[in-house]
């Protein structure tokens, strides 16, 4: 049997919602100590999260991570996220756009962000291998289609060769980079999946104009994983012993936050991939990110009912520990003093990083 994108799309969703899809590397968080201000001289309310980026304006440093589209139904994933960034003032991406170009029936399931968040951030969506083979119009097409402030182009090499029907070219993608950063009337933001993104990379891609980086490191949801699950269902013996191979593949998202921050220091850096926590939050903020992106357990919380539950609560309990770290803003909790344990802190000595 043949599966298109759009089949491919509810098969993810429902692995992700079924089985055990993250690790089984961990992402550093927990190598990451903030110190405790036991007298913050603070007001809970005078805290200020907000930030402006892409020239909207974000209560909170934290944005969904694309995620549905491009099949049936999944257009009321994307309205109650959409709903939800609108109502908390935070930023939404739509998942890879591919579907759409392939069967324009399906644009209105990512579309009706737009209708539903007139004013939040969001970021289109496409992959590398798409993005390699689209001309300047149809890339086009893509921020057109949600009304985009950026297009997210995600780096899914490890994905594709372990998925069943996975593309095994990504020649010319940093040429191609390079002609369309110039054409593109919006910004570009090259974004793993769970690989994550080393200085090498991000000092290559800054070298052709690229300012804006979401890590999504390794600790989280992991793709390889989830395409293993998808070789089994197939018995695709051959892409399940590949994804087996590939499982504990990555550079753990703490560590690429240094990583990118090192390199390219004036560039924009997203911090995703198995942030679970509002500690997590707090800690890859400290680390150099300026905005966090949160993606499966917002899935979850949305197929549970309790999507704007789970993110105020999410945002309660940042605020409260940017308190407790005497922290007013970002720019002062980047001042406070933290602890690395190993093995971030060796990984920091090796790759020759300073800690931000």
């Amino acid at each position: 049997m043949s599966y298109d994108s759009s089949n491919r799309k509810l098969e993810h969703i429902e692995i992700s919602l079924r089985e055990d899809v993250e690790g089984p590397l961990k992402t550093w968080f927990e190598c990451v100590h903030l110190i405790h201000n036991a007298v913050p001289e603070l007001d809970l309310n005078d805290l200020d999260l907000s930030l402006t980026l892409f020239g909207r304006r974000l209560n909170l440093p934290l944005v969904i991570s694309g995620m549905t589209g491009g099949a049936s139904g999944t257009e009321g994933i994307n309205a109650e996220l959409a709903k939800v960034a609108e109502s908390l003032g935070i930023g939404l991406g739509v998942g890879s756009q591919r579907a759409a170009l392939e069967n324009g029936s399906l644009r209105h399931t990512y579309s009706v962000v737009r209708e539903y968040a007139p004013n939040s951030l969001v970021l289109a969506n496409i992959g590398i291998s798409e993005f390699i083979r689209y001309d300047i119009s149809l890339i086009g097409k893509l921020v057109d289609m949600v009304v985009a402030d950026a297009l997210a182009v995600h780096l899914n090499v490890a994905q594709e060769l372990t998925q069943p029907e996975g593309s095994h070219s990504f020649k010319g993608f940093t040429k191609k980079l390079e002609a369309v950063l110039k054409e593109l009337p919006v910004p570009i933001v090259v974004k793993e999946v769970g690989f994550g993104i080393s200085k090498e990379v991000a000092e290559a891609l800054s070298d052709v104009g690229v300012k804006y980086f979401d890590v999504a490191g390794a600790g989280g949801t992991n793709w390889v994983k989830i395409e293993m699950f998808r070789a089994k269902l197939r018995n695709d013996r051959a892409k399940e012993r590949i994804a087996s191979e590939l499982l504990g593949w990555g550079i753990p998202t703490a560590a690429s936050i240094i990583e990118v921050r090192n390199s390219a220091p004036n560039s924009v850096v997203i911090a995703s991939g198995g942030i679970r926590t509002a500690l997590d939050v707090v800690k890859a903020l400290r680390l150099g990110a300026e905005l966090v992106g949160i993606a499966l357990p917002i899935l979850k919380a949305y197929y549970s009912g309790t999507l704007t539950t789970y993110l105020m609560g999410l945002s309660n309990s940042i605020k409260a520990l940017m308190l407790l770290s005497g922290s007013r803003n970002v720019d002062d909790l980047r001042r406070k003093p933290i602890v690395i344990y190993d093995p971030l802190k060796e990984w920091v000595v090796q790759r020759g990083l300073k800690i931000p």
